[in-house]
């Protein structure tokens, strides 16, 4: 009988799915991940939920990288961030396939493997969007002097751009709302970026901004209006470089 651990749909709780099966000894077609929330129960299936511990995930991640290697790791770390909820059973099933190789360093090499192929092509999904956000994100001023930013992305990426902007921005405090996920991250000056979730967003007060936040707005936007040429418009080729859910969070397309 297949056994299918449920956990949150997070790193904390697929490492630690993965740990107890890994511990249990189970094989390719033995066992699978499903994410809380979203259970579809099917016929000759044992559920048991995972107890998620920091510790399950540490030994996970310390087993991946000293025998898979540190490009598997980063793979197997993009794949559980994003949006796909078959990528529990491809994550462990990639773990399943390493451990039959002679060499598992090689294992993102395997492509024949349909849960390597699958991990190779959501790690690349969340890398190009994780890519995407850093170069379209934009911070307004708040009246409090923070800088915030909203994005609404499609994966958990915001332990992907973080470390950018703490890099780009040290002596600033800002925040970065993720609103699909709900998660914020957090600057303080001079200080590490850390995550907080499980808080219920203000968004009147993060709606408030600097004046001259507004003016700059202003100014940038009929900068915008100023250099386009109506005659040389195309709306198709737009949407190649700029997809339009991604325009919601950026100043020079909103009202």
């Amino acid at each position: 009988m297949q056994k299918i651990y449920v956990c949150h749909d997070d790193i904390t709780g697929i490492f630690s799915a993965v740990y107890d099966a890994w511990k249990e000894r189970r094989e390719t077609g033995d066992a699978g991940i499903a994410f809380k929330g979203s259970v579809e129960q099917k016929l000759f299936c044992e559920y048991t939920e995972c107890e998620e511990r920091e510790e399950k995930v540490i030994a996970v991640e310390k087993m991946i990288k000293n025998h898979l290697g540190m490009d598997a790791y980063w793979k197997l770390y993009h794949a559980a961030l994003s949006s796909d909820p078959a990528k529990g059973d491809a994550i462990l099933g990639t773990m399943f396939a390493a451990r039959r190789l002679k060499d598992s360093t090689r294992i993102m090499e395997n492509l024949t493997s349909p849960s390597v192929e699958k991990v190779f092509a959501l790690s690349r999904k969340v890398s190009n969007e994780a890519h995407y956000f850093k170069e379209f994100l934009r911070f307004k001023e708040l009246e409090s002097g923070i800088l915030f930013a909203r994005i609404d992305p499609k994966s958990q990426i915001l332990a992907c751009i973080a470390p950018h902007f703490a890099d780009r921005l040290p002596l600033e405090n800002w925040l970065i709302f993720d609103g699909t996920h709900e998660v914020f991250a957090v600057h303080e000056a001079r200080k590490s970026w850390f995550l907080i979730s499980g808080i219920e967003a203000d968004m009147e007060i993060l709606e408030r901004l600097s004046e001259s936040e507004m003016e700059i707005q202003k100014l940038w936007k009929g900068f915008f209006e100023s250099i386009s040429i109506n005659e040389r418009e195309s709306y198709e080729r737009q949407r190649q470089h700029l997809p339009i859910w991604y325009r919601k969070n950026i100043v020079e397309f909103q009202n």
